[in-house]
């Protein structure tokens, strides 16, 4: 590599001719690419410009001969490694999730519910005739990363996904209303179920426990969580640990149905029972 760095220009335009040099440099740029879209926007960023900023230290440090400063950071770069893994866990896991996702052929399979053309329909309805009483919700959705630690923790019951089960569950009078309902392959699997909390120090303190643990769910996997707030009746939808807050039936349908690769058409009005009103939408990014 440093013989290469060595080179002179002309040797570099000879070199580009080459087919397998070309592939080489166009596989770097899309892997870097990829990356860089990977933590567009989230909290790797800062943490990335604050090593890069260590590592310019570093280079000077060597380049001004300041041998102490260069011992230092010398013994500090040997952990470097494991502390870019401590750090970039949430972003590392989401990356292979991502990349496994896109490996796996998508199921373009359509599954009808009682209500309209598919089962997350009924999720819909739920939510807002549950947001019209201010009845607390959190409905998670799997998707291509398994939930059954979070299931086996839970209530199982591997029931069809109903309009009626889910406003029952929910029930403030119902053992099952406190927790999560985790739906998989198009049936509820499991209720009460308890999910962890996402540590992002930087979201709003009006977001409570129901709001980061759904947050903290879709940090740790890629399914989608649908919350109901009890002391505002806003209807939430939650995506890699971004939060869209104050949605109407409407916009809950096409988040979900995008969300799970089934195409949404537009939805008449009177299907749409109990909607609420639209309310401002907020993004919060980890």
């Amino acid at each position: 590599m440093t013989v290469i760095l060595l080179l002179p220009y002309s040797k570099y335009l000879e070199l580009l001719r080459e087919p397998r040099n070309l592939l080489d440099i166009a596989l770097v740029f899309v892997l870097l690419y990829a990356v860089l879209r990977l933590v567009r926007g989230t909290r790797a960023v800062p943490m990335a410009a604050g090593i890069t900023a260590f590592a310019l230290l570093y280079w000077v440090s060597i380049w001004r001969g300041l041998v102490t400063l260069e011992y230092v950071l010398r013994g500090v770069l040997l952990y470097l490694p494991i502390l870019i893994i401590v750090l970039f866990q949430s972003e590392i896991r989401q990356a292979f999730i991502s990349i496994g996702n896109r490996l796996r052929m998508p199921i373009f399979a359509r599954h009808h519910g009682q209500f309209g053309e598919g089962v997350y329909d009924e999720i819909v309805l739920a939510a807002t005739t549950l947001a019209s009483t201010k009845t607390g919700a959190l409905v998670v959705i799997e998707r291509g990363v398994g939930l059954k630690n979070v299931i086996d923790g839970g209530v199982k019951l591997d029931a069809e996904l109903t309009y009626d089960l889910l406003v029952t569950i929910f029930n403030p009078a119902t053992p099952l209303h406190d927790g999560a309902v985790i739906i998989q392959r198009h049936r509820v699997a499991a209720a009460a179920c308890f999910l962890p909390l996402t540590l992002n120090p930087r979201l709003s303190k009006d977001l409570g426990t129901r709001h980061r643990a759904a947050i903290g769910i879709t940090e740790d996997t890629d399914a989608v969580a649908v919350v109901v707030s009890e002391e505002t009746g806003l209807i939430s939808f939650v995506q890699r640990g971004e939060i869209k807050r104050g949605l109407d039936a409407t916009k809950l349908r096409a988040a979900v149905f995008e969300a799970v690769a089934a195409p949404a058409r537009h939805q008449p009005a009177d299907e749409l029972q109990h909607q609420t009103e639209p309310e401002k939408s907020e993004a919060v990014s980890t």
